[in-house]
C-alpha cells in the first residue's frame, strides 16, 4: 500500500476512509449516503471522505479529518493500517485515495455535515457477501457492483472497491453478475441511465 501522494499529483484530490469495525452485527463498513442536491455523485451511498485541504499532511489525514467532519467519527479510536495507490474518477476529476483503517474504539456517528450528506450507517460486511444482495448497476458510465444493503442501492466508485474488498478478504460468494439493481430515482442526478428503464 501507498501512503503518499508524490510531485505528478493530478490537479483534485481527495481520501476516503474504508473503516471496519465491530458492530452488534459482526464486523462492519461505516458508509454515508451523499447530499441529492450535490453536483458529482448525488445521492450516491459512499465511504466517507473528500477533498484534501492545504493544510492536510496527506491522504490518510484528509480521510480522517473528513470523516471526523461529515460522521463525528473520533479518529483516537482509530487505527489506520495504511492506504491503497490513488484511483482516478473521471467523473469528478479527481485522484482518490483509500485509506483503510480499523475502528478500535467506536464512537457515535451521524449527520455531522447535512450539506453533504443525509445518511450514516453501518453495515455488517456479511450483508455485503450475501448473493442475494448483489448485483450490477448500468449507467451512461458502464457497469458498475453493487449491493443492496441497508435500504442503500451500493454502486459507482464504492461498489467497485468493496466488491474488490470481498475477494482479497475471502468473502466473495458466488453471485449473478447479469441481475440488474435500480437505483432510487434522482440518484447521480441526470447522468444515471438504468438498464430496463
Amino acid at each position: 500500500m501507498d501512503g503518499g501522494w508524490g510531485e505528478t499529483a493530478p490537479v483534485r484530490r481527495s481520501s476516503v476512509l474504508i473503516l471496519f469495525g465491530e458492530g452488534p452485527n459482526g464486523p462492519d463498513l461505516l458508509l454515508v449516503q451523499r447530499a441529492p442536491w450535490l453536483r458529482t455523485h448525488a445521492g450516491q451511498a459512499a465511504f466517507p471522505g473528500g477533498g484534501a485541504d492545504p493544510a492536510d499532511a496527506g491522504p490518510i489525514e484528509t480521510a480522517l479529518r473528513e470523516a471526523r467532519e461529515e460522521t463525528g467519527v473520533d479518529p483516537a479510536g482509530v487505527a489506520v493500517l495504511g492506504a491503497f495507490a490513488d484511483l482516478w474518477l473521471p467523473i469528478s476529476a479527481n485522484a482518490v485515495t483509500p485509506v483503510v483503517a480499523w475502528w478500535h474504539a467506536p464512537s457515535d456517528v451521524f449527520v455531522a455535515d447535512d450539506t453533504e450528506i443525509t445518511a450514516v450507517v453501518r453495515i455488517p460486511l456479511h450483508e455485503f457477501a450475501d448473493p442475494a444482495a448483489r448485483g450490477v448497476v448500468t449507467s451512461l458510465r458502464g457497469a458498475s457492483p453493487a449491493f443492496e444493503v441497508g435500504g442503500l442501492v451500493v454502486w459507482g466508485f464504492t461498489g467497485v472497491v468493496i466488491s474488490a474488498l470481498l475477494q482479497w478478504l475471502g468473502l466473495e460468494r458466488p453471485w449473478d453478475p447479469a441481475r440488474e439493481l435500480r437505483l432510487p430515482p434522482g440518484e447521480d442526478g441526470p447522468l444515471t441511465l438504468t438498464v430496463g428503464e
